[in-house]
């Protein structure tokens, strides 16, 4: 794990960043197999197991209960990952549902019309609705190493924290497999059923797609990948530290365009601001964009010298989910797309 600074980025930072998060400011979806009927309908039951329970988050702190939680809250991603585990959360804080009541990106395969939406945007959280739903415990993730839970306002945390206890999830400076990891466990103890034919299909698909985009990678060493996230004024560009999908496809070989970390320092080590004017700083054959609601989307970019870009012009151009849903299901298609991305790419830079 790298030295990078451990106090937490700015949202914007966030959300740009293209780090496991590009978001707050740091600021394709991924594909899955749709219209699987066992992952969620029956997660309260999953849920249901007598007997103590107890969970060791990435804080190293242990949150000990009599019996395996039923009402869970989570962070949206937090709980589509456990849906496509079988388990169903009771309420969510976080990006849940755009415009028209459909869901976000970040909400995966959970049906948001059978959750409590307690926060749908950065700061907002409704303490009495959560404590309304009688929370057994918040499980989020963390994008530092100060612990702090995602999409927890920090004015409100200590108020939040008494209501139940707490699980963090780490997705900073470490590759996607470890995260992946640990979400895989944790719905275990919550009661997934991890032999479920759709859980072992998609663990293995995850396998298959690791070595397909290791594959791609070494036989197209030459084809250069940018990350990118788009805003009304600046295109941040991401560097592959610090993000768990960015780590990890480099640990499997794929050429990244890297800003320079004294251009980062400003973001804490995320990604470098460039202006839409100097967009073409650093050539590249494919280009990955942020595919978060916050995010301006690539179809929707008028600036001029974006449309000139050769990726651009040449089509390749793809998504990118800056933060993965943690699940073997969603996080497959992650690896397919770059993979098929840099088997078909034309050298262009």
């Amino acid at each position: 794990m790298s030295n990078a600074r451990l106090s937490r980025p700015t949202r914007r930072g966030i959300l740009a960043a293209g780090g496991a998060l590009g978001l707050g400011a740091a600021l394709a979806a991924c594909g899955s197999d749709k219209g699987s009927k066992d992952s969620g309908s029956d997660s309260t039951q999953a849920a249901k197991k007598s007997g103590p329970w107890s969970y060791k988050d990435d804080r190293g702190t242990t949150v000990k209960l009599d019996k395996v939680p039923a009402n869970i809250v989570a962070y949206t991603g937090v709980g589509a990952a456990l849906y496509d585990y079988g388990i169903q959360v009771k309420g969510v804080f976080g990006p849940t549902t755009v415009k028209g009541g459909k869901a976000d990106v970040m909400a995966g395969d959970m049906p948001v019309d059978k959750v409590t939406v307690i926060g749908n945007e950065w700061g907002a959280f409704n303490i009495e609705k959560y404590a309304g739903l009688a929370p057994d415990v918040l499980i989020s993730t963390m994008f530092d190493g100060a612990g702090t839970l995602w999409y927890v306002p920090a004015e409100s945390k200590a108020k939040i924290a008494k209501l139940a206890p707490s699980v963090g999830i780490s997705v900073y400076d470490r590759q996607l497999t470890q995260p992946l990891e640990r979400m895989y466990a944790l719905a275990e103890s919550l009661g997934a059923d991890l032999k479920a034919d759709k859980v072992v299909k998609a663990k293995k698909r995850f396998e298959d797609a690791a070595a397909r985009l290791r594959k791609a990678a070494k036989a197209n060493p030459d084809i250069k990948v940018l990350v990118g996230s788009a805003s009304a004024d600046i295109f941040y560009m991401s560097g592959t530290n610090l993000s768990i999908d960015l780590e990890y496809f480099k640990a499997l070989g794929v050429n990244f365009v890297e800003p320079p970390e004294k251009a980062k320092k400003a973001s804490g080590g995320w990604y470098e601001n460039l202006s839409w004017e100097n967009v073409d700083k650093y050539p590249a054959d494919i280009i990955m964009m942020d595919d978060r609601t916050q995010a301006i989307q690539p179809a929707d970019i008028e600036e001029a010298t974006w449309k000139k870009l050769p990726a651009v012009k040449a089509g390749q151009v793809i998504g990118r989910s800056t933060e993965p849903i943690l699940s073997y299901d969603k996080c497959a298609p992650l690896l397919e797309n770059l993979a098929k991305a840099i088997e078909t790419a034309k050298k262009v830079s």
